[in-house]
This record gives structure tokens, sequence and C-alpha cells, in this order.
């Protein structure tokens, strides 16, 4: 439903109450845009996941581990568990898995005897750089060219369409 003038003629979704046709006609571009890049996101991600032979969980799980590296933290089953919401047995399985494709490493836990330390592999790691990295940094630097007020226009704009997603509302 990207075009309400079609979608829904009678505006019982939809209020266009005060928008001219140029409004909405803008709006309708901001949705066309929406998709395109919803789509072209979802194309990149299908590409990493199918270059790295990985599902959507064993990404997420790479994106976690990379990032406690980067922040210095040890990685635990738990603490992966937690930031996946998955239980400890669907924790398990995955990083069995991740650890037969060579992608981590599991050891014991240099403070805590109790548990493991995971740890990306390097080549996993340069990989994921290579693919999932260079896609970030070229969407960094179309927001970079962006004017701070554009940025904030942006973030507002981004904010108040995630909050939409929110079935509470």
């Amino acid at each position: 439903m990207l075009d309400p003038r079609i979608a829904d003629r009678d505006s019982d979704l939809v209020d266009r109450a005060g928008l001219d046709d140029a409004d909405v006609e803008q709006i309708v571009h901001v949705m066309r845009s929406l998709q395109a890049w919803h789509h072209a996101a979802d194309r990149m991600s299908e590409a990493s996941r199918r270059y790295m032979k990985l599902n959507q969980t064993d990404m997420r799980a790479l994106r976690f581990l990379i990032a406690t590296r980067a922040q210095g933290v040890i990685a635990t089953p738990g603490a992966m568990s937690e930031y996946l919401g998955i239980s400890s047995a669907s924790t398990t399985k995955l990083l069995d898995r991740l650890e037969r494709g060579g992608h981590i490493v599991r050891s014991p836990h240099p403070t805590d005897r109790r548990a493991l330390a995971i740890a990306i592999t390097d080549h996993t790691r340069r990989d994921a750089r290579e693919t999932v990295g260079r896609q970030h940094a070229r969407r960094f630097a179309v927001a970079a060219a962006l004017s701070p007020d554009e940025r904030e226009v942006v973030i507002r704009f981004l904010d108040a369409l995630a909050a939409t997603a929110d079935p509470e509302q």
C-alpha cells in the first residue's frame, strides 16, 4: 500500500486531510524510496549470507562476536543467548554449527572456570569485514555526505518510523 490514493481511496487507514496532491506524491516517493532501500538491504544481506554460507541468526552471532572483540569484552554463550534472544539449547546448536564451519573457537573463560569464551576466527572476521564491513562503510559515507541538519531530520524520521513497528501503538 505505497500509494493510499489507490489502495485506500476512502482514507479508512491513511488520513490525507490537509495534504495536497504534491504532498501526497512526495510522501509516496518517500515510501517508494524506503521500499527500494529495504529491498536493496535484503539483497545485500542475502548475498553476504550466501557468500559466508550462514543463516541470519548465524550472521547476527558473528556481528555480536565482532562487536564484543572490538570492545575488549569476552563473549560467552550466555551473553550471546541474551543478545540473540534465543534459548541456551539453541545457542549451543548455533555455536556447534559455527565451530564446525570454522567460524568460531571456544576456549575456557580466563576468569570464570564455569564459563566458555567464544571468539570469531581471523578468517571469518576478514570475510565479514570484506562483505558486511564494506557495505556499512558505503552507508556511512552516504550519511556523512548529509549536513548535520539533514542527518537530524533523517534520525527523527527513522526513529518515528521504527516506533510504528511497536505493536503496542
